[in-house]
């Protein structure tokens, strides 16, 4: 590029970026401050011709000269799921005593995912940045990359990101493991449906792993003791109301969240099932409520995630320069009374 064209970009405004979007400047203003209230078509061409034209708005420009916004970003899926409460608390409580506001943003759909993620990197907006169980394509790592904003993913790690990890599928095998060594022999599965592609498949892994412990131990997983249901307790209550209606029901479940082992619990109460001598229910995310219903599960750490990323995060705006760090928190079996 020329030096001239440098100066041209350089000096780019608002109504340059407009003229080459072919839109408003209203709508420029809304893909800068409320991204998810434009079609996602249209969002990507602005941020395009934002990122082309070298386009800063001024209020971003000051922020940037004052180094720093003073925000740090999560970006989520699935914002009402419980697990994802406890994740988000332990990053309030992180940032609490530190600098820094706490901006949630909320994903419906994958166009909505990239449009947040370019918005909040061209426009500078942000801090740092944590992405919650949210899988990302190679334009989305360029895109922060270019834009040097320090990003933190949790669950799902990729080598230019420092991130926290969790092994599902391990957990799978510690549930199988365990419900093996308790005597039981017709085991099954409620994991989560209809998953959306912008989402990480979590219950998916801790499948792969409960089914190959069963294996190894010579066992089969019957497909007809599988189900996935919406993250619900009525969609898991009647998933397990099913197999328990077949002539050789399962004597123990593993459900790859607490919302569906909620689920089963109903639907051995209902039955007049007990538990766990009849059925043992084995959960997986170890919510706050699960220690009240004597739920045993999986335990993964929520509010410790969420801390030790904002950890993560703060050493990389510290410390730009060091390696990124990869931190796999350890999985632990909780057994209360289900199971």
């Amino acid at each position: 590029m020329d030096r001239a064209k440098e100066r041209i970009l350089a000096h780019s405004t608002v109504y340059d970026v407009a003229l080459k979007a072919g839109v408003s400047i209203a709508t420029v203003s809304r893909v800068i401050n409320a991204p998810d209230k434009v079609n996602p078509e249209t969002r990507q061409r602005v941020l395009e011709a934002i990122s082309k034209l070298h386009y800063v708005p001024k209020a971003e420009a000051a922020a940037r000269a004052r180094k720093g916004t003073g925000r740090i970003g999560v970006i989520a899926p699935f914002f009402a799921y419980p697990s994802f409460i406890q994740r988000l608390r332990g990053v309030a409580s992180a940032l609490a005593a530190l600098p820094y506001e706490l901006t949630v943003y909320n994903v419906d759909n994958s166009a909505h995912r990239d449009g947040l993620v370019a918005s909040v990197s061209l426009t500078r907006r942000l801090d740092g940045l944590i992405l919650m169980a949210l899988p990302f394509n190679e334009a989305t790592v360029e895109n922060l990359i270019s834009h040097s904003l320090a990003t933190v993913s949790i669950e799902c790690a990729h080598p230019s990101f420092s991130s926290i990890e969790i092994d599902d599928a391990n957990g799978g095998r510690i549930a199988a493991r365990y419900l093996i060594e308790k005597g039981h022999r017709k085991l099954a599965f409620i994991g989560e449906s209809n998953l959306p592609e912008y989402a990480f498949p979590t219950s998916d892994h801790r499948l792969d792993g409960y089914r190959a412990a069963i294996q190894s131990a010579s066992l089969e997983l019957n497909p007809v003791y599988i189900a996935y249901t919406a993250h619900k307790i009525e969609d898991a209550f009647q998933a397990v109301l099913q197999m328990l209606n077949l002539p050789e029901p399962p004597t123990a479940v593993f459900c790859a969240s607490d919302t569906h082992a909620m689920g089963a619990l109903q639907a051995a109460r209902q039955r007049g099932i007990r538990v766990p001598d009849e059925l043992a229910i084995l959960g997986f995310d170890d919510l706050d409520i699960a220690s009240y219903l004597g739920l045993t599960t999986i335990r993964q750490h929520l509010d410790e995630s969420g801390r030790r990323a904002v950890e993560l995060l703060m050493s990389r705006l510290t410390h730009p320069e060091r390696p990124t760090q990869h931190v796999r928190l350890p999985l632990e079996l909780v057994v209360r009374e289900t199971a």
